[in-house]
């Protein structure tokens, strides 16, 4: 009988191994609530006739289902369905032998207390357990009695309540192996025939497979039960470690597949890449690993901050907001040595002790000291003018930096406030030609009215306006002042 109880249990390991190599089923949790077991029985009988308790040469056999349905990480109901077989034989009396076979089969709810779940974790290998189950029996046995007469084909139904242990054994998510030992207590003494002292009783050791049935839910699809999953929103086709979470190579909180660097431990807002120098630029895209510098120029550094690497720049200490050239030195944009930031007259080349600017040669000396003259009363430029003005439109393309003030003067005839506001419209006059005729910038064309207060010609008012007229013509005019653009102009 021990080989036989051994062969069963190789054959169920056998199975066993078979099929933790399917995912088609699930052992039984709180996702897949409905478990269904198989097993083969070992029978041992105590009665009037024998005690089979201790002798392992006395079992016999039989099997099962259990359908069991989880309720709590602690407990799971069950309906127990059994088939077996028992027999055994008393003590000679006098020739007859009394002896009995029996056939029966239990119909059981029962209750499990899981160790795994509690004390244990659910999925843990070793899951020990207790049980306790109540129902009915059905009976037929074939009994010898001691006084010579028989019982043939004695039919009888019975309560009977089990109680015992085991262990499951977890092999994988898709099934378990157990192995258990009850003791049930029958309600009824005539499975032997023998309706005298205690009720027959039966030690029950089970060896079986263990299925659930369903499917566990799994949100993102991803292999992992959502019960177990701690990262439920995984991507679909994103590989996973066993909790469920995108699986990290370089452990760095940043998974694989969103890691631009998965074997090298990186920062999350790079993309899962390193930063030795910590300036923001991933190593593999940082031309200076190992100095902290800034995005625009591959991470390389910038003391100035004139836009051009520390390594190229020419002028390291340039001030800030000056603009550069590719060698980090300030543009000189008219090349005379004089950088612009500093250069008053940045378009024309001029010495450095005159801020850049150029001195006005002779000719453009001698032609601002022509003037525009006006008749009596008008603010209108006579077309005899225009070649003069014509020159200092080309003066002024020369000289681009420079600042033209355009003096307007009137005679003395009127009241002052009157030509005061003539002279400022003459002044106006000619700057509306000069820009006209193309002047480039022409907010450096600055207008001022002087009215009668600066005369070039004295005139006795006393005089009449006949005798006055040629020195009055002389003072209604217009006259040019040309600076450099600081506004160094003579404005009095």
């Amino acid at each position: 009988m021990r080989t036989k109880l051994t062969k069963l249990c190789t054959t169920a390991l056998a199975v066993a191994a078979l099929l933790v190599t399917t995912n088609e089923v699930q052992a039984q949790s709180s996702d897949q609530p409905t478990n269904l077991q198989i097993y083969g029985s070992a029978l041992q009988y105590k009665g009037d006739l024998e005690n089979q308790y201790w002798d392992h040469n006395k079992l016999e056999w039989g099997g099962g289902i259990n359908l069991n349905r989880y309720i709590s990480p602690s407990f799971d109901a069950g309906l127990h369905l059994t088939y077996n077989h028992t027999n055994a034989e008393g003590a000679m009396v006098g020739a007859v032998l009394p002896k009995f076979d029996a056939h029966f089969g239990t119909a059981m709810l029962g209750l499990r207390l899981k160790m795994y779940g509690t004390i244990l974790k659910e999925d843990a290998f070793i899951g020990p357990y207790l049980q306790l189950a109540g129902g009915g029996v059905w009976t037929k046995t074939d009994a010898t009695l001691a006084d010579g007469s028989s019982l043939q084909d004695d039919k009888f139904i019975t309560a009977a309540a089990m109680g015992g242990a085991g262990i499951r054994f977890r092999f994988s998510d898709a099934v378990s192996l157990f192995i258990e030992s009850n003791y049930m207590l029958t309600g009824n003494d005539k499975f032997d025939g023998v309706s005298e002292g205690d009720n027959d009783r039966f030690l029950m050791h089970n060896v079986g497979l263990g299925f659930g049935l369903g499917k566990a839910k799994d949100t993102d699809a991803d292999g992992v039960p959502d019960r177990r999953d701690k990262c439920p929103d995984t991507p679909t086709g994103v590989q996973v470690d066993k909790q469920g979470c995108p699986i990290d190579t370089d452990g760095d909180s940043v998974p694989d597949y969103q890691d631009q660097c998965p074997t090298e431990a990186g920062v999350a807002n790079l993309q899962g890449c390193p930063d030795r120098d910590g300036d923001g630029v991933a190593d593999k895209d940082d031309q200076c690993p190992d100095q902290a510098g800034v995005a625009n120029l591959q991470g390389c550094p910038d003391a100035d901050g004139d836009g051009v690497a520390d390594a190229n720049d020419k002028c390291p200490d340039s001030p800030a907001g000056v603009q550069v050239g590719p060698d980090g030195c300030p543009v000189d944009t008219d090349g005379d040595g004089v950088a612009d930031n500093e250069d008053i007259c940045p378009n024309t080349a001029g010495p450095a002790e005159k801020g850049g600017c150029p001195e006005l040669d002779a000719a453009t000396l001698k032609l601002l000291d022509e003037k525009v003259r006006f008749e009596f009363d008008q603010a209108r430029v006579d077309d005899s003018y225009k070649q003069l003005l014509d020159s200092i439109v080309m003066v002024l393309g020369k000289y681009q930096d420079h600042v033209l003030l355009i003096k307007g003067h009137a005679d003395f005839i009127g009241s002052a406030e009157y030509n005061q506001a003539l002279s400022e419209r003459r002044a106006q006059a000619v700057k509306d030609y000069l820009v006209s005729q193309g002047v480039q910038n022409p907010d450096r064309l600055v207008t001022r009215g002087y009215g009668e207060t600066q005369p070039l010609v004295k005139v006795n008012e006393r005089l009449s306006r006949r005798r006055t007229e040629a020195a009055r013509a002389k003072n209604r005019r217009v006259g040019f002042e040309m600076n450099t653009p600081d506004m160094k102009l003579n404005m009095e």
